[in-house]
């Protein structure tokens, strides 16, 4: 039975049965039978679909948006724009997926040698719960104007979310099979991506969740990619503008409620600004104001669920056992709902939960270091390499970073943020393989190799 729980009021909202073993087989067998008509249809259809898809989203982003903020916590504001960004990224791919999949003629000696793009099959989507649609339309978007379909297989905190993404590819209408969710426990999921009706799977998820997965289709031998944690550095130079600086981290930090793979999580700041960047910062996370995820007016909201408010604060009270010292004051927290304070720790030790593990909350770790040389190899010293945020006006010290930060994403002088028409992924425990962008469109495509030799002229024969 899978709770719809509701992380502010802390109510169950709804229940929903998992699917029984013949269901999934049915859903299977839908996906197999529309994969063989559905890679068949035109680009143009395809397109078309996208363009529904976000039609939809648009047409009823208010209540989406809501459904997001009942399920999983996130704020009102944060809620809108994931439908909108869900929106942005079916019309990006309708307008710049086609040229993508074009084939590409290759130079060869004799005849024409050309490279295609074909659709691999039915493809596990399994998706975690702090961007409920977002998550599962960056994937969805591409796989399907490629021609593939999708099974999602949805985090069991948000199968309201799971259930609502399936309505919207009905009113959009994707033909039967194209598009169908499994409210199946993870602990069915092997068995699902051993059957020979899935062709490939992508995960977005924690790095032991990434880590099954990926043994499990690499005995079967398919394609996965995955998107898993991440820990991202955030640099301050004695450069930087403080203020600009000081702003974004804040943002950065508690975005989602602080619930995201690419949050920046460890700050590093060079001891020339180290007390004046403090300042700002932890005014700044002092400042933010909790409650209603509803109400506009609230910047933080609570996390998903108790166990992982309960894990926050495990991590924390381990780092100040540790050493660590904290930054921001006590605070009281709203009556009710999943609420952990956003905090800033310093001078945490190696050993810490906040130095060598994710933390899934608005805290922040702080580390003032002497140069760029240190704040490098800080940065780089954790087991994720997901994305990097730096801050600087000196040239050499953002090219630097941009060469020697071991992640899949480097920005400079801004947060690192996901955009459909940049590839997004990283390297080491954060995954691999690449969403969005063209680089994700061609992850789940056979990139097939077409040469039409020419014969020898005269009645002779082709050479090998």
């Amino acid at each position: 039975m899978f709770e719809s729980r509701n992380p502010y009021t802390e109510e169950v909202v709804a229940t929903f049965p998992a699917h029984s073993d013949a269901e999934v087989d049915e859903r299977l067998t839908a996906a197999r039978r529309a994969f063989a008509s559905f890679r068949r249809t035109s680009l143009q259809d395809r397109v078309r679909l996208l363009g529904n898809l976000a039609a939809v989203l648009r047409q009823e982003r208010e209540r989406w948006a809501r459904l997001l903020v009942e399920e999983m916590g996130k704020t009102l504001v944060a809620a809108r724009a994931e439908v909108d960004k869900c929106a942005w990224v079916c019309e990006h791919y309708a307008v710049a997926g086609p040229r993508m999949l074009q084939p590409e003629p290759a130079q060869v000696e004799r005849g024409q040698a050309e490279v295609i793009f074909q659709p691999l099959g039915p493809v596990l989507a399994i998706m975690p719960w702090n961007f409920p649609f977002w998550q599962v339309f960056r994937f969805l978007a591409p796989a399907l104007l490629a021609g593939n379909v999708v099974l999602l297989k949805h985090a069991s905190n948000v199968p309201r979310c799971a259930l609502a993404l399936e309505e919207i590819a009905r009113r959009a209408a994707l033909p039967a099979g194209v598009f169908a969710a499994l409210l199946i426990e993870s602990s069915r999921v092997a068995s699902v991506l051993a059957d020979d009706r899935i062709v490939a799977a992508t995960l977005t998820g924690s790095t032991a969740a990434g880590a099954a997965v990926a043994a499990e289709a690499g005995r079967h031998v398919k394609k996965t990619v995955l998107e898993l944690g991440g820990s991202d550095p955030f640099l301050v130079l004695p450069s930087a503008d403080l203020e600009a600086a000081a702003r974004t981290a804040v943002q950065a930090r508690v975005v989602n409620n602080g619930q995201s793979c690419i949050a920046a999580k460890r700050f590093f700041v060079h001891r020339a600004v180290a007390d004046a960047f403090l300042e700002r910062f932890v005014a700044g996370m002092e400042a933010l104001h909790l409650g209603d995820p509803m109400d506009e007016a609230t910047d933080v909201g609570p996390l998903a669920t108790r166990s992982i408010r309960d894990e926050v604060a495990r991590q924390v009270e381990a780092s100040l056992a540790q050493g660590a010292r904290q930054l921001t004051r006590g605070r009281t927290l709203p009556p009710r709902g999943f609420f952990y304070p956003p905090s800033v720790l310093v001078d945490a030790p190696p050993q810490a939960p906040v130095a060598c593990e994710e933390v899934f909350g608005p805290v922040a770790s702080v580390w003032v270091l002497p140069d760029l040389d240190a704040m490098i190899a800080a940065a780089n010293a954790s087991p994720y390499g997901l994305g990097a945020s730096v801050w600087t006006r000196d040239a050499n010290e953002a090219r630097r970073c941009i060469e020697e930060l071991d992640s899949g994403m480097v920005f400079v002088n801004a947060m690192v943020a996901s955009d459909p028409r940049l590839p997004f992924g990283g390297v080491k425990r954060s995954g691999y393989g690449r969403e969005l962008g063209l680089y994700g469109l061609r992850e789940f495509v056979n990139i097939k190799t077409v040469w039409r030799h020419a014969l020898a002229s005269e009645g002779g024969h082709a050479t090998e």
